[in-house]
Order: structure tokens, then sequence, then C-alpha cells
């Protein structure tokens, strides 16, 4: 009689994968448990992230652990201001043996792309990104190119240097699920990242992590947060909230229906990860700033007052009807 074939623990519990990921991830990164979340959070939803911060509080690092601790494909990309859009979406090049032309793939055609420092690249090939995000396609000489599955786009910009850089317009930014900020550490965590380093941690050397979940755990996950149960009054809630952001008098572009859908999203797969098989009104909560504070725009009087668009976001939940 032949043994039944056992399955793994991943493939019996993605949720436990997931959260596995979690603690894989933070043996490199100390203190930035909520930007990783974040992160689990868009590869089951399949969105990107953009995941902001001053320089050196690993950034990159979080990018490169995450991209260790998991069985998948990834590249990274330096955006400079040289970079051409072929340089990332790939290009035809001649071949002079068989006089024809043939396709070289650029980094794009990976399971996980680190856009490092997205905006010191000109729009010309911040652009270049834009179908490969949305349509998970690249185009060249007029014919499509499917992207892996899963395809997620995480990239990285520095909030207080303007030199050199170009924002990225409101229509790209739209293209991304999260916006993540990445503060400073805690002092206890500062204390404990130094303990690391004077231990002998590596930052370039991440061969300590393993691959703990794959993109099969992420298929199942992504499964499971589809079935959620949501009730129609937690529906409401999040359509409220974005109806509420487009008559602020603080901002003079509010959260569109895509932006809705967004949150929607990232609040059920926050639900699911936290153990439950339903939404509240916490889980949208909680997400509503993240999903929500690259989707819309402050007034220019707001700016100048020092008003955050994440302080708007406050005000917003705060007159928004919870339902009971």
């Amino acid at each position: 009689m032949t043994a039944p074939r056992r399955r793994t623990a991943a493939a019996r519990d993605p949720r436990g994968a997931l959260l596995a990921l979690r603690s894989e991830v933070g043996k490199a990164v100390i203190g930035q448990d909520a930007a990783v979340t974040g992160l689990v959070v868009a590869l089951l939803c399949r969105g990107h992230v953009l995941l902001e911060g001053v320089p050196g509080v690993a950034k990159t690092l979080l990018v490169r652990s995450l991209a260790a601790s998991l069985d998948l494909g990834t590249k990274r990309v330096q955006f400079t201001p040289d970079l051409m859009p072929g340089d990332v979406t790939g290009s035809l090049v001649y071949d002079a043996r068989s006089a024809a032309f043939s396709f070289r793939e650029g980094p794009v055609f990976t399971n996980l792309l680190l856009a490092d420092e997205i905006n010191r690249t000109p729009p010309k090939t911040q652009a270049a990104l834009l179908e490969a995000m949305e349509e998970r396609q690249v185009t060249v000489d007029g014919d499509p190119r499917l992207l892996p599955d899963p395809f997620v786009v995480i990239a990285t910009q520095n909030p207080v240097e303007y030199e050199g850089t170009y924002p990225l317009p409101e229509a790209q930014l739209d293209r991304f699920l999260l916006k993540l900020t990445v503060p400073l550490p805690e002092r206890a965590d500062e204390v404990r990242v130094l303990e690391a380093h004077n231990s002998g941690f590596d930052p370039r050397d991440l061969s300590a992590l393993r691959p703990v979940a794959t993109a099969a755990d992420l298929v199942a996950g992504r499964k499971q947060v589809a079935a959620l149960t949501v009730a129609p009054e937690v529906l409401e809630y999040v359509v409220d909230i974005c109806r509420a952001t487009r008559s602020s008098p603080s901002l003079q572009l509010g959260a569109s229906p895509r932006g809705a859908t967004a949150l929607l999203a990232t609040a059920k797969a926050w639900a699911w990860l936290s153990g439950r098989d339903y939404l509240t009104p916490d889980d949208v909560k909680a997400l509503a700033r993240p999903t929500l504070r690259h989707r819309v725009a402050l007034r220019p009087e707001a700016e100048l007052e020092g008003v955050s668009s994440d302080a708007v976001l406050e005000g917003v939940l705060a007159t928004v009807p919870v339902p009971r």
C-alpha cells in the first residue's frame, strides 16, 4: 500500500507561511514591523508598494530581506538620471549572425522588482513601468509580452531630497496599492540594530535568511482572503470614507473609486493575517492611511500650513460614522 504524500505546512497553512515570512524578514530588519506587514499585505493583493523614508532607515535592506525570505525571482534596478526605458523593460537587439532582431528581456521580467530611488529617473523612464504595473505586460515593437505571476514592484524614494529628483505624477502614484512610510526606529530598536552590527551582522550578506513562503502560499492565501465575509455596512463604510475625502476642505483631490476598491482589498488582507474570516471597521481604519495617503492631494494653502495628508485622513476617519 502506497503511503499518502505528505503536504508541507506551508501548503496546509498559507497564513502560517506568511506570518513566518514576517518573522524571517524581522531577523535582518529591526523595528520596522508595520512596513514588513504592509509588504505582506501587498503580496496578498498583487499590489505594488511605494516605500518612503529618509536615507539609512533600511528601505533597500527591507526589500532585499523580503526577497531572500521568498521563493520567488527578484531583480533590482538603481534608478538614475541616465536610465532609459529599454534598460527597464528590455529591447530589440540585432543579431548579425541571424540577420534578425531578438528581444532581450529587461529586469522587469521577474516576480519582485526593487525600483530603488524611483524619483531619481526622468518621467520618460518612470512611465516605462506604467503598463507593467497595471497590465502586467510589456509591449515592445507592438508585441505584448506577459510578465511572470506574481509580479510586484516595490519602489523606494527619499522624501527630503529634491535636488535632481522627478516627483511621480498622480497617475503613476495611483498604480501603487500602498504608500508605506519607513520611520526612524525607536531608541530601543536602534540599540538592537547596533548590537547586531557589533556582533558581525553584514547587511550585504543575507545568506542567513531562508525562503519560508512560496508563490503557492500566496495563491492559497489570496483565495482565502477573497472568501472573507464582508457585511454591507462595512462596504458602505469604505465608500463613505473615500467620498468624505472628496469633500474635505484641505484636499483638492480625493480618493477615487479605485482607491475604495484598494482599501477594501488591503483591509481584507489585514483581517485575514489577523486570523479573522470577516472584515471589521477597525480593519478598514488600520489600512486607510497607507492605502489612501498617496491618492489624495493637499490644497496649496493646507501645504503652507504644514498639514499632512495623514492628518487630513485622521480627520476624515474621525468624522465618518462607524457602523455598529
